[in-house]
């Protein structure tokens, strides 16, 4: 027959057993949702100096979603379009797109910033300080818009007021290159830009006589 003191020690035993299994049951078997994605948003358009707050929501394996805070890396896929904080705040540098790419733990998701040129006061057109073109010659003009200096010159649509001074490319990778005619008397003309119907000029450019 067991003693008084060697049934307690079995009775502690079941006792310590009975725990550590329910303890295995609720914890040990139990495993915590990995990440599977991560989407990040908005995708949307701002103006050059604008700026948007980027989001990043991830996706679990057991289906639930949780929108992530501290920890994501955010990243800019061209800087001299978009930067990007790392709070995930983007702002407008010049007019392109940008992917903007929101890093978790092993996953990331992107998302395109679209930097449009907006609210246009004004547009200076500029020779570089040339007031001449000898003849059959070329001269490059280039067109800035404010706010902000920004460099229009490719998106720009370009004329030219006298025709008998030359031809000049309407817009595109050469816009605003001045081809100058052969005229046999000094011809006059005004080059302009226009963006977004604000237009820029300079005048009295002068093309020499051949």
């Amino acid at each position: 027959m067991l003693s008084s003191n060697k049934k307690l020690q079995i009775a502690g035993a079941i006792a310590t057993l009975l725990a550590f299994a329910v303890g295995v049951g609720c914890n040990g078997f139990f495993v915590d949702p990995t990440i599977t994605g991560v989407t990040v948003g908005p995708t949307t358009s701002i103006a050059i100096g604008g700026t948007v707050q980027m989001s990043a929501v991830g996706t679990y394996s057991d289906g639930s979603t949780k929108v992530l805070g501290s920890g994501v890396y955010w990243s800019s896929s061209d800087t001299s379009v978009a930067t990007v904080t790392s709070s995930g705040l983007v702002k407008g540098v010049s007019a392109n797109t940008a992917t903007i790419t929101g890093s978790y733990q092993t996953q990331s998701g992107s998302a395109t910033i679209t930097v449009e040129l907006s609210n246009i006061s004004s547009i200076t057109v500029s020779s570089g300080g040339v007031t001449t073109c000898p003849a059959g010659g070329s001269q490059q003009f280039t067109a800035t818009a404010m706010p902000g200096s920004v460099d229009i010159t490719t998106s720009a649509t370009w004329t030219i007021s006298n025709p008998n001074a030359g031809t000049i490319v309407s817009s595109g990778d050469s816009g605003g290159l001045l081809t100058c005619a052969s005229p046999t008397t000094a011809q006059t003309t005004t080059i302009s830009a226009t963006e977004d119907g604000v237009i820029g000029t300079e005048t009295n450019f002068t093309v020499e006589a051949q």
